[in-house]
């Protein structure tokens, strides 16, 4: 494991600042987190990165230290898009690397289609991303999406954490995890992302026209190579594998398999690095 320094910075942009560490040596590598994840989410799994990449993590606009201009004002996908690519030009004027979770995987097939070039891989692990799916099983998702806001709406977060939890075939009570994890308490600050992610982000994401065509035909356009990724245990049913399958096959290609399940990145940091530095040679 490589002992590097991070550095901290801040890039003001339309609407928000963004809040953003740099860590390591050689290409970049940018992580987009899934849920709820700043840029402190993958803390046990950068260290395993930084001797091979130079590691960018952020925290998405609306999240922790990360302000928005109007708090009140709608979050949109190409919001997120655009705010990836104005951090990756402020590390390198190449093509990058980025490696999304969940919503940052839907995120890195916005960059793609959003701006053609911004990315040389994507790896896209169990995208939230509802127009990847034939009609019915896109209509039960986004279905499943306005559920957890209901329910946290209705219950706070007592009860959309079990709807959360059923929607990503999560069981908490028996999660296993490699050993001598940092601990992530659920922190003011941590309740507030996750308010704005349930109330804001799914929202951003069942209202985004963006269709996954555009992101591949941009990909293939731009010999971007975008490279689908499920995780082991996640049950088969849940609609974001499923996102995951249907990326591949639209692809003609076979998922990655990553350790663990929806959230294998920060329950399995060794192994998940271990797999990033396959993929990504």
């Amino acid at each position: 494991m490589a002992t590097t320094v991070a550095t901290v910075r801040t890039l003001v942009v339309p609407g928000a600042t963004l809040h953003y560490r740099v860590e390591g040596n050689g290409p970049v590598l940018l992580l987009s987190q899934s849920g709820e994840g700043d840029a402190d989410r993958t803390v046990d799994l950068v260290p395993h990165l930084t001797d091979r990449f130079t590691v960018i993590t952020y925290d998405r606009r609306g999240l922790s230290r990360s302000t928005l201009d109007s708090p009140a004002a709608p979050v949109t996908m190409a919001d997120h898009a655009d705010d990836v690519v104005r951090i990756l030009a402020e590390a390198t004027d190449e093509p990058a690397l980025m490696a999304g979770f969940s919503m940052g995987a839907a995120i890195g097939l916005q960059v793609v289609a959003r701006h053609p070039g911004a990315l040389r891989t994507l790896i896209a692990h169990e995208p939230v991303m509802p127009r990847l799916l034939p009609d019915p099983e896109r209509d039960d998702h986004i279905a499943e999406l306005a559920a957890v806001q209901h329910a946290y709406a209705t219950g706070g977060l007592s009860a959309a954490f079990p709807a959360i939890a059923r929607h990503l075939g999560i069981d908490p009570a028996h999660e296993e995890t490699e050993e001598g994890l940092t601990p992530q308490p659920l922190t003011p600050r941590r309740q507030a992302n996750f308010g704005h992610f349930i109330g804001a982000e799914f929202t951003a994401v069942t209202s985004d026209a963006l269709h996954p065509d555009e992101a591949l035909r941009a990909a293939a356009h731009a010999g971007t190579r975008i490279v689908p990724a499920t995780g082991r245990t996640t049950p088969p049913r849940v609609h974001t594998y499923r996102c995951a399958l249907a990326l591949a096959a639209r692809l003609d290609t076979r998922p990655v398999e990553f350790p663990g399940g929806h959230n294998g990145n920060t329950a399995f940091p060794r192994a998940t690095a271990r797999v990033l530095k396959d993929v990504l040679g």
